[in-house]
């Protein structure tokens, strides 16, 4: 008769919990993240406003219009869905961090002590370097790019964008320099 290895105890055994534990456990999590981002929504429609965070969102581009062009709204709600959806991302950002805490909570029950250590640093790093990626898109790409792109209009033609094109065009940007920032 052979002797079998002595196996380590797992630290998970006996820590699990029924399916319906975990919804409720996932319902809670997401009730608490929902609730940080209308308490930021709230706080932004107060100060600055809906209308501010476009203007503020849109400044990049309307620096580099010709004198007297605007951005237009080709739509009869886009004015007023485009700053809701804009108030919307910027509380979603702002609450970030209530929200990766609460899927890091809901998650690091069933991560191993080792794997609990990494997950942290690498969390706050990315959130980082999104943040940076989404800082420098803003504050150094956009004025690059829509200067380039103004020198190459005819003279006979009036740029007036419409602040839904433009708004789809900035989150594409936001997403892929905070992803580039990341790696």
């Amino acid at each position: 008769m052979s002797e079998t290895p002595s196996q380590p105890d797992d630290e998970l055994k006996g820590s699990e919990q029924p399916f319906v534990a975990h919804l409720i456990e996932l319902r809670d999590r997401l009730m608490w993240a929902v609730a940080a981002v209308a308490v930021a929504a709230a706080a932004l429609a107060i100060y600055p406003g809906p209308g501010n965070l476009y203007d503020i969102l849109a400044a990049p581009l309307v620096v580099h219009l010709p004198k007297g062009a605007t951005l237009i709204a080709t739509s009869v709600i886009s004015p007023f869905m485009v700053p809701l959806k804009i108030l919307l991302m910027a509380a979603f950002l702002i609450a970030l961090p209530v929200v990766l805490y609460q899927v890091w909570a809901f998650i690091a029950p069933g991560l191993y002590a080792h794997e609990k250590k990494l997950v942290m640093p690498l969390v706050v790093s990315s959130t980082l370097l999104f943040f940076i990626g989404v800082a420098f898109c803003y504050f150094f790409v956009f004025g690059q790019v829509f200067s380039f792109i103004q020198s190459f209009a005819p003279k006979s033609i009036t740029a007036a964008p419409d602040i839904e094109a433009y708004l789809s065009f900035v989150l594409s940007m936001f997403l892929a320099f905070g992803l580039a920032f990341e790696v």
